[in-house]
This record gives structure tokens, sequence and C-alpha cells, in this order.
């Protein structure tokens, strides 16, 4: 019986495998990227999206699929790895699911929503909940393609909205390795108070937006005992993940940052240790989001 189903990002089905392995999750097949398992569900951090309650359903029709599905619940995405039309066929029979944009800061759904797909012609695996709110685990958000200097600001309306949290106005942020300024638009669009470091410059645009502040330094050279408390300290430095662990390490032991938000961006292969010790700090929250690239989301929020 399959007990959790685990999602990957297309393209880190080996990642998803390794982190699954480590925590000694045996896959007993993959459906597309989705990994079948017969053990309990964890949280993983290379998964887009958990099936925590999955069961197999006959469904020897279009009709007995849909059935079936509006007889468990209402809402419901699907996950079409194969028999695409039969997919297809059963998707029209069910409640339309909307999945607009989110317009960035708006939260993110709070609607229960299942997943389900066909193992065969005849038989569904469904599971009335999952971990992500969003169909398939993937958020799209309503793009400006003229404010930010790179694509970079969608990873992190993706971490924040995950989150459900973000910084708001007056709020002093530092923004390690801000160049271009991707991440500073988006934190200066909020009216935080950003201070941007690197010692390339930021995007003139952005550089003279309200709030914003630019400090030519290196992201390794501020010493966290002698910076005032911020209240968010965000990093999409390119650095090794042990780097990038040793500074995080010395931010909090400073205590000077409330809430810390880092890309862990890995050169060449996964380093599943480094990202183990991430996982390890206390208050973690460790992710892949349908935004990033070769590369996990660290996070480590305050108490409200």
């Amino acid at each position: 019986m399959i007990a959790s189903a685990y999602l990957a990002a297309e393209g880190f089905e080996a990642e998803l495998a390794e982190e699954l392995r480590r925590a000694g999750r045996r896959v007993e097949a993959w459906h597309g990227r989705l990994a079948l398992s017969r053990d309990p569900p964890l949280a993983s951090a290379w998964a887009l999206d958990v099936w925590t309650d999955p069961r197999e359903i006959a469904a020897p029709s279009v009709k007995a699929a849909s059935d079936a599905l509006r007889a468990i619940q209402r809402n419901w995405s699907a996950y079409a790895a194969t028999h695409h039309r039969r997919a297809a066929l059963i998707t029209e029979r069910l409640p339309p699911v909307k999945a607009r944009p989110l317009a960035f800061p708006e939260p993110a759904p709070t609607s229960h929503l299942g997943a389900w797909t066909l193992l065969a012609p005849d038989r569904l695996l469904a599971s009335p909940v999952k971990a992500s709110p969003f169909i398939n685990g993937e958020v799209a958000f309503v793009e400006d393609r003229e404010g930010p200097p790179s694509r970079a600001y969608l990873k992190l309306w993706e971490a924040l909205t995950r989150l459900g949290r973000h910084p708001g106005p007056g709020e002093r942020c530092i923004d390690l390795g801000a160049s271009p300024g991707g991440w500073t638009w988006a934190l200066a669009r909020l009216g935080a108070r950003v201070e941007a470091v690197d010692k390339a410059p930021l995007d003139p645009r952005v550089a003279a937006m309200p709030g914003v502040t630019m400090r030519s330094e290196s992201a390794f050279g501020l010493d966290p005992a002698k910076e005032p408390l911020v209240e968010w300290l965000f990093s999409d430095v390119i650095c090794y993940p042990a780097r990038l662990l040793a500074l995080v390490r010395r931010w909090i032991a400073a205590g000077a940052a409330r809430n810390l938000v880092c890309t862990i961006k890995f050169q060449g292969s996964t380093d599943h240790d480094v990202a183990a010790e991430f996982a390890a700090i206390e208050g973690a929250v460790l992710f892949h989001g349908a935004h990033n690239k070769h590369e996990l989301m660290f996070a480590r929020l305050a108490e409200r």
C-alpha cells in the first residue's frame, strides 16, 4: 500500500531520491516525477508537494473515477504523468479549481485541495490532503516584466509566500549579494528600508528607489556583532554552501537578525551533508521552490 508520495520539480528527481534514502524512506516506484513510498510521509525539502494520505481507487470508467473523487471531497488537482487524455476527461467532470496567478504579496490560498493521478487507465491514486496549497506545488505570480532587473525576485516572492511572512513598511533589511538588485527591488516595493550589500553596483533604477541604500562591501566582510539589529537578513550570494552555512551561523550566534532568508546554491553536485546541517539549525525551514534552480531556500523566522 502506498502511504506517501513526493512530487519532484522537473530535473530534480535524483535530489529527492537521495533525500528520501537518507531519511529512511523507500521509493517503491516512480510515476513520472512522483515518488511512491510505502513508508509514512515526512517533510521533504526537495519535493514541491507531498501527498500525505494517498489511497488507490478502482476507476473502471471516466465516470466512476470522477464519481469516486467527488464522493471524497470537492476540490482536486490532477498530476497527469501518463494517460493524459483520460485524465483530461476525468478533470472535465470535476468541479473547476481556479489557479490564477497571485499578485504578490497576496497570501497563499487556504481552501482545501487534494491531488490525484492515474497509475493505470483503471486505477487512481488520490490523496485528499497534501502539503502544498498549490496545484502540483507550483505557485505562479502576476509578473512585473519592467521593474526588476532580473527574474530572481520570483524565487523571493515564492519563499515569502510559502513562509506566510514578509517585511513590512519601514522594517530594516540587509540584502547580501544584492547586485543587480532583483531582491532589493522586491523588498523596496514592500516599503522596507533595504541596505543592499555588494561590491558590484545595483541597477540604477533600483538604487534610486525610496528606502534603498547601497553598501559597497563584501557579504562575508560584515561583522554581525557590530551591526544594529536587523529585522530581515536576505542572501542570494553565489558561494559554496559550506561558506554560506558559516555566514548564517555567525549572524545567528550574534543575534543580529530576527529573520533570515537565504538561497543555498549548489556548485556541481548537491551537497546533501551541508543541506542537512542547515536543516538541523533550530527553527530552520528548508525547501526547493518552483522558481528555484539547483538550490534550496533556507529560512529561520522569529516567533511572533
